[in-house]
């Protein structure tokens, strides 16, 4: 997708982003769909008038309009409209975003003062055909996306004690998920489509997965160590995914917790920080080319980092920042490297964990290249439940004072945390959402 905004354009990278991160623990369990209308109810209402001579009462008999229903709709959609325009190859429309900017007066007035901006998007009729690497091939993630999408395109169904199940996409936005397109103009029903309806999405089916891990252990053996599908599925996915083993990948001792050390039998060769770039970009190139891909997307899925620092002349501009790796400069984490090196190879660069690996010189470099770079943590469990609790009370003017979480599918995550470095990356990235929405109450 592309987004023109002032006159500065970025080139297509995005449209063929799947949100991986939903399909994780939610992609293999059946799918149901219920849909409730309510019935239109008949009332009476006793209207009562009484003047000196005499009292009366009047019956007055009315049909209260049915609340609209909802209804699915799964069909192709075009819009007709002067915002948006279709060709063979492409679909373009404009979105005028409004908001208000707020200045404060000398006199302590706040001023609010309404902008319009106005977007340009344009989105590939084509799909392409797209690859994902993850960072961290070999974890609870990377195994369970990978075994979800094989048990999904081979329709592979597995026996637990509950009866036979079916893979499907559900937790994924784009697979899984709805929005309302309008209301139907005869009937006055809500209509609601699927998102990936919308817009030509990658099917997630049609997706190449390959990535780099420090562990060795090929995908059969990882994904009966991280323990998350049912027996009898991994049975059948063994010989499939035991025949996937990482890359190597970087491992620096000072970014994640010592206790990481044992797994790290998968380490590339290449020890100085520009070699280690170099090596990224070229298993990018070669992935690409033996799969006949048209995108690759990197996405980090391995262990939370320690907060690097961001030092002015080093990592603060592109120039610095490429300057830095040249020289070697130890502040620069391993998943810097890895964005560095999907920047330049023109791939979208995710990142799922929340360790600050955008310092304002990747950010600067993204933008250079005009690649699209996204993600400070995945967000796609309890950080979302909280959020929307947290707004809640806070608009209900309820303060929370304390939050407690359990994180029971972490693994080895969990076990990197145990690192109180790495563990200061988590606490930032799960307090910032809540103390920013508690302080923006000030009446509590």
């Amino acid at each position: 997708m592309k987004i023109h905004r002032n006159l500065k354009s970025l080139r297509d990278s995005s449209q063929s982003a799947f949100d991986l991160t939903r399909i994780n623990h939610f992609s293999l369990f059946p799918h149901t769909w219920r849909t409730h209308h309510q019935p239109k109810r008949n009332t009476k209402r006793r209207s009562h008038s009484k003047n000196m001579a005499s009292s009366k009462t009047t019956e007055i008999s009315s049909e209260a309009p049915a609340k609209a229903a909802y209804v699915y709709r799964d069909a192709p959609i075009r819009v007709a409209s002067d915002r948006v325009h279709y060709t063979d190859d492409s679909i373009t429309s404009s979105f005028v975003y409004e908001s208000t900017s707020v200045e404060q007066l000398a006199n302590g007035t706040l001023l609010a003062l309404p902008k319009r901006e106005e977007f340009m998007f344009q989105t590939a009729t084509r799909v392409p055909k797209t690859g994902v690497m993850i960072v961290g091939l070999g974890g609870n993630n990377g195994t369970t996306v990978t075994g979800g999408i094989l048990a999904n395109k081979l329709g592979l169904t597995w026996e637990t004690k509950e009866g036979t199940r079916k893979p499907d996409y559900l937790g994924s936005i784009t697979q899984s998920s709805t929005l309302k397109l309008g209301v139907d103009a005869k009937t006055n029903e809500d209509i609601f489509v699927p998102m990936k309806r919308v817009l030509p999405l990658v099917d997630p089916n049609d997706l190449v997965v390959g990535g780099w891990d420090i562990s060795s252990m090929n995908l059969g053996d990882a994904m009966k160590r991280a323990c998350v599908l049912d027996v009898d599925l991994q049975r059948q996915l063994y010989p499939l995914l035991s025949k996937i083993t990482p890359l190597p990948s970087i491992y620096t001792k000072d970014f994640i917790a010592a206790n990481q050390e044992d797994r790290a039998d998968n380490v590339m060769k290449e020890t100085h920080k520009m070699d280690q770039v170099e090596r990224l970009r070229l298993d990018i190139r070669t992935f690409k080319e033996n799969h006949s891909l048209d995108k690759v997307i990197v996405l980090w899925s391995a262990n939370t980092e320690r907060f690097a620092d961001v030092v002015d002349g080093m990592n603060d501009t592109a120039d610095n920042m490429m300057a830095s790796i040249k020289a070697n400069a130890e502040e620069i984490a391993p998943s810097q490297l890895f964005a560095v090196a999907s920047i330049l190879e023109d791939c979208t660069y995710i990142n799922g964990s929340p360790q600050n690996t955008f310092v304002p010189g990747i950010i600067e470099l993204a933008t250079k290249h005009e690649v699209f770079i996204g993600g400070d943590d995945f967000k796609s469990g309890q950080t979302k439940i909280k959020s929307v609790l947290v707004d809640f009370l806070v608009s209900s003017g309820i303060k929370p004072v304390s939050i407690v979480s359990y994180n029971h599918l972490g693994n080895n995550d969990g076990k990197n945390l145990s690192a109180p470095k790495q563990f200061r990356s988590k606490e930032i990235s799960k307090s910032n959402v809540v103390d920013d929405m508690v302080a923006s109450n000030g009446l509590m």
